[in-house]
C-alpha cells in the first residue's frame, strides 16, 4: 500500500496538508485542507503542487519562511477508484483516519469528504 500523510502547516493560515503517495513518481500529490481532519462533512481541499517525497517522514520548519510543519496523521492508504473527471475514491489506514473519504473536483477547488470511518 502507498503512504500518506497530513501536516499541520502554520503559515500563511492554520491548514493542513494532505500528502498522498503515488507510484508513478517520486512526487507526492497534494492539497490543503482548510478546516481541520476531524471536521464531519464535506470540506474543502485546494490542490496544491506537488511536494517532495521527504515531507512523508519530515516535521519542522518549512524552507523560504514559509511556517512550520507537525505531522498530523500517517499512514497507508490504497486508492479504490479513480473516475474519469480525477474524483478518486480512497481507503485510508492511518493513526487518526481509518476508513474511505472521496476526494472530488468542484470546479477549480476540491472537496474532501469521509465516507465511512
Amino acid at each position: 500500500m502507498l503512504r500518506f500523510v497530513i501536516l499541520e502547516h502554520d503559515h500563511p493560515f492554520l491548514h493542513w496538508d494532505l500528502l498522498l503517495e503515488t507510484s508513478a513518481v517520486d512526487l507526492l500529490r497534494t492539497w490543503r485542507l482548510l478546516v481541520d481532519p476531524t471536521t464531519v462533512g464535506t470540506i474543502s481541499a485546494d490542490p496544491l503542487p506537488d511536494h517532495r517525497r521527504r515531507y512523508l517522514d519530515y516535521e519542522g520548519p518549512v524552507s523560504g519562511d514559509r511556517g512550520t510543519v507537525t505531522r498530523w496523521d500517517t499512514g497507508c492508504y490504497q486508492c479504490l477508484s479513480e473516475a474519469d473527471d480525477g474524483s478518486l475514491l480512497l481507503e485510508f489506514s492511518g493513526e487518526r483516519w481509518q476508513g474511505a473519504a472521496c476526494l472530488e473536483p468542484a470546479g477549480s477547488q476540491w472537496t474532501f469528504q469521509f465516507l465511512v470511518q
